[in-house]
């Protein structure tokens, strides 16, 4: 008999509203309150419909993270999935050291973003400024999944309130819509959807985030239903607003003057109120410090779930301890908070972050890959049947086509600098 008392596992204390608001989270923010001026550019007045497209080529892949959730509730869970479809271990550690790349780029670059707005309220020099900002973020990942995430919750509802303002201010235009149909209505014709689909191809990136979701599993109230259902709600939600906010952006201003301005969302507020855009400018903070706190979160829990699925060298064993009075892994987000300083403060963020992109593509598309072959080669009951969400065949099949083609455009683009 061992007298080895068992290791502390994670605290489940997310039930579904709580997951949807941190999915909210994840997903909103950066995207919108940036993207719909670029996506204006190149759709036009088409723009909503740009995101209603890009909500479609998302929804393959949620569906397919949605039933890998609930067969297989593990932190790390991108790992586990390509690890159980594959049977490859080496391929399983492949994806989830891109999880986490991906997670420690898109914090650092958000911490390095957060400089100048925190500087027009709070001069500070710069390296101080990314140094506090991170490390004050890990202490409160550090403090408690609960804790965290509520304030998440919290910052998620400031980041949704301030899309409402967006569209409160401009409810007036609604009025408009009858007379300019034609406009927002697309054409059957190939250059208009080209324009759309050439905008959905960077809304694509705005929807971005439920993936995050799967690694916090184990922290997740009755996960094999909750985390499913979570994950679908987020994605809908999600486009509602993004639907709406694009449609009252495009009818409040131009097109090429919502391009033009490098911070639309306080161009719209502006021109619709007269009044000083500080709340709006305080509310996109707020985003950004959101997005920067969930991929910390985020990149610790791909730590600890790698190490626990032994994944890890035996030297980075202790990534999987779990802090017995937090409950949280504390050495793994050290290890991530170490790691996001570092890249901030000693590399060129945009081009790292540029990348991360094509890193979430690579990682959808194994992902896919990975539920298809258990759905064609189901190696035992619990890979043929279980007792959460199943989506058909095709689900995975069109996911892992959308996220190839997407993946190989990035590449593309991040290559054709090179040959010029």
């Amino acid at each position: 008999m061992s007298d080895e008392k068992p290791k502390p596992t994670l605290r489940r204390s997310l039930n579904l509203p709580m997951i949807v608001l941190y999915g909210l989270g994840t997903t909103i923010g950066g995207g919108i309150y940036v993207l719909i001026g670029h996506v204006a550019a190149r759709a036009g007045m088409l723009a909503p419909v740009s995101f209603l497209v890009a909500a479609l080529m998302v929804a393959f892949t949620a569906l397919t993270f949605a039933e890998l959730s609930s067969r297989f509730p593990k932190s790390a869970g991108e790992a586990v999935y390509v690890k159980e479809g594959f049977g490859r271990n080496d391929l399983a550690v492949l994806v989830g050291f891109l999880v986490v790349v991906n997670g420690i780029v898109s914090s650092a670059a958000l911490s390095d973003g957060m400089v100048g707005y925190l500087q027009t309220f709070l001069p500070l020099p710069a390296w101080l400024a990314i140094v506090g900002i991170t490390i004050a973020l890990g202490l409160l990942a550090a403090w408690g999944i609960g804790e965290s995430v509520t304030a998440v919750a919290i910052v998620t509802v400031i980041e949704i309130a301030g899309l409402m303002i967006i569209i409160w201010v401009g409810r007036d235009e609604f009025a408009t819509i009858a007379a300019r149909s034609h406009d927002l209505i697309p054409p059957f014709e190939s250059v208009a959807w080209i324009s759309i689909l050439s905008g959905s191809f960077l809304a694509f990136y705005a929807f971005i985030g439920f993936e995050d979701m799967v690694n916090v599993a184990e922290e997740v109230k009755s996960v094999e239903k909750t985390l499913p259902v979570g994950i679908i709600l987020t994605l809908g939600i999600t486009t509602v607003i993004y639907f709406v906010v694009a449609l009252v952006a495009v009818l409040s201003l131009p097109p090429q003057q919502l391009a033009e301005s490098a911070a639309p969302l306080t161009a719209i507020f502006e021109s619709k109120t007269g009044a000083d855009p500080t709340l709006i400018t305080l509310i996109s903070i707020f985003a950004v410090l959101n997005g920067a706190l969930i991929q910390i979160i985020m990149a610790s829990r791909v730590l600890y779930g790698m190490s626990r699925q032994n994944m890890m060298p035996r030297q980075l064993s202790f990534l999987g301890d779990v802090n017995p009075r937090t409950q949280t892994p504390i050495k793994a987000t050290a290890s991530i908070i170490l790691l996001v300083c570092i890249l901030a403060l000693g590399f060129s963020i945009e081009a790292l972050a540029e990348t991360t992109s094509l890193i979430i593509l690579i990682i959808a598309c194994m992902v896919n890959g990975a539920l298809l072959r258990m759905k064609l080669n189901p190696r035992s009951v619990h890979d043929a049947v279980h007792a959460g969400l199943t989506v058909p065949i095709w689900v995975p099949t069109f996911g892992l086509i959308v996220s190839l083609s997407f993946a190989v455009m990035v590449f593309i683009d991040l290559v054709r600098p090179l040959s010029e």
